[in-house]
This record gives C-alpha cells, sequence and structure tokens, in this order.
C-alpha cells in the first residue's frame, strides 16, 4: 500500500512507560517512516539505561534520529532541539519519508507542533549557580514573582527549566508567550496520539522498568558519568528522577538499594502525573489505549494513522 506523506507528521507521546518507542517503532516500518526523538535526557551520550534509551537493536529497527547526539558535559535546551529536528523533518519529507515524533517531553514536542519561538538568551553561569542552590518550590516561587504568566504553564517540579525561565526573565524581563502560535513548524499538519493506559497498568509497568534498569546497572551508569565523564554530583542530579536519585545513594544518604528504587519508582510515578496533565491540555492529541487482547494490538492506532496519511 502507498502513502502520501506531503507535509504529514505524526507525534506518539505520553508518559513515562507507556510504550511509545514500540509504538513509533511499529509506525514506521509498516508506513516508511523515520523516528525523531523527543526526549530531553535521551539525546545525551553515556546516559541510556537511567533515561530508558532504546536499545541498539532496536534502533536498527527503524531510523531514529536525536539520541546520543551531546555530551552530558553540555548544556542542551529546547531551542537547539526544534532548530535541529526542523532540519531532520525537511529530509526525512524530502526523501518521501514520514516523520514520527516520538518522546514525553512535552514542551519539546509543542515546539515542533506550535512552531514556538525561543528568545536568544545566552546561559548566566554565575546566576545559575545561585539558583541550582535553591529548591524547586523556592524556584517556582520566584518565577510566579517575575513572570505570573509563564509559571502557569511550567512544570513547577523541574528545575532545569524553571532556572532557565527566570534566566530569560532576568535578561529580558519575561518569558515570551508560548501559547496560541498561527501554524506548526514549516505549517505542517500534525497527528499526535496519546498512548492510553489506566493508571494501575502504569504504574506496574513504571515498577517494572525501574527494577529492569536497576538490573542493567543504572548505578553503575551514574557513577559512570561521575568517574569517566567528570560530572559533577549537582549536574548529573540536574537530569531529574533516578539521576537526581542515585548519587543521594552513592554518597550514603539513601541507605539501601531496596529504599533507593522505591524513591526512584515514586519519582517516576509523580513524574508521568506530571506527564498527563500537561498533555491533557492540548485538546489535539487523540489518545488511544493498546488493545492487548487483540490479534493486532495497534489496530486503531494503524486506522487512525492511515485515515490521516491517505492512500
Amino acid at each position: 500500500m502507498e502513502f502520501r506523506s506531503d507535509n504529514k507528521i505524526i507525534v506518539i507521546l505520553g508518559p513515562t512507560a507507556s510504550g511509545k518507542s514500540d509504538v513509533a517503532i511499529w509506525l514506521a516500518r509498516k508506513f516508511g517512516g523515520e523516528i525523531i526523538s523527543a526526549d530531553s535526557r535521551q539525546i545525551y551520550r553515556g546516559m541510556d539505561i537511567g533515561s530508558g534509551k532504546i536499545t541498539v537493536a532496536e534502533q536498527k529497527m527503524a531510523p531514529h534520529y536525536m539520541l546520543d547526539i551531546a555530551s552530558p558535559r553540555t548544556e542542551y535546551n529546547v531551542a537547539k532541539f526544534k532548530k535541529k529536528a526542523e532540519k531532520i523533518i525537511k529530509d526525512i519529507l524530502k526523501r518521501g519519508k514520514v516523520p514520527i515524533i516520538c518522546g514525553g517531553t512535552g514542551f519539546w514536542i509543542k515546539a515542533i507542533v506550535d512552531n514556538v519561538d525561543f528568545p536568544e538568551v545566552k546561559p548566566d553561569k554565575e546566576l545559575r549557580i545561585k539558583l541550582q542552590e535553591l529548591s524547586a518550590e523556592t524556584l517556582f516561587n520566584k518565577l510566579k514573582e517575575l513572570d505570573p504568566e509563564r509559571a502557569q504553564n511550567i512544570d513547577a517540579k523541574n528545575k532545569v527549566r524553571l532556572i532557565r525561565a527566570i534566566e530569560i526573565c532576568k535578561a529580558i524581563g519575561k518569558v515570551p508567550p508560548i501559547e496560541n502560535q498561527e501554524s506548526g513548524t514549516g505549517n505542517y499538519d500534525f497527528l499526535q496520539i496519546g498512548i492510553k493506559r489506566d493508571k494501575e497498568e502504569l504504574d506496574e509497568r513504571i515498577k517494572k522498568n525501574v527494577g529492569k534498569r536497576f538490573e542493567m546497572g543504572m548505578i553503575e551508569e551514574v557513577e559512570n558519568l561521575h568517574k569517566k565523564h567528570k560530572l559533577s554530583w549537582k549536574k548529573i542530579q540536574s537530569f531529574g528522577l533516578g539521576y537526581n536519585l542515585i548519587p543521594e545513594y552513592l554518597k550514603g544518604n539513601i541507605q539501601s538499594k531496596k529504599e533507593l528504587k522505591e524513591k526512584i519508582y515514586l519519582a517516576e510515578k509523580n513524574y508521568a502525573k506530571r506527564q498527563r496533565t500537561w498533555f491533557a491540555k492540548d485538546k489535539r492529541i487523540i489518545w488511544i489505549p493498546i488493545e492487548q487482547k487483540e490479534k493486532n494490538k495497534y489496530a486503531n492506532i494503524e486506522k487512525e494513522v492511515s485515515r490521516f496519511i491517505g492512500k
């Protein structure tokens, strides 16, 4: 079956552990697609286990982009992601393939779908050092004072984004609005599919994923980032979730692996909740469950994509 790609882009999104990558790979193989990762941690080299990055074998099943493109010592932000992703999208479409954006970093996805423009504000290292010492709650309160509008649509638990928003406010007064863009990137046509899971099912998947990552060497990966890549504990912790908690275990502030595993599990559950809250704001997203009992568990997703792309 031949499909028309034109300017059409598929987005596969959802909370952590929902199974986005499996769906994206299946769609890429079915419809001649190529996958652009929209994950703010998977872009970094050496951060494979803790970020839940797909394996090398899985990457060979379909072309993937925006994985392992930056050193964890560098600063990589949404503006850089958008600029590089736009070039990749154009190249994929030029070759008659279907771009498939896959990830759970909602702000990065929105940057592409709504063609968000970002101010050219260089990092202020001195300011960042001072802000890093503050809690997420304190940073959020500071942002509310500086820019109440931006505070309404930011992840209040994400110190990296809070610090960047404050940095921009200090430089130019406020963060330019990111809502209600007139058109998507390059006037493309987007189909956004959210992978729907019941809360209980998602919690169980998160627990299994955390256990699997421990078995794969998640703790050793963080040790390697600290020793081989010369990343400070503060830098590692800025990546959030397990990367935030494992240094505390290695420094002796968390007493056992059992306690560490439980804390990471709870942190990822809370992260999934914040992801769902973010995505719920976008009414354009079509939420489709995975039909495990069906012969083709992606049948409903396949139908939606087929209608979108057209024959």
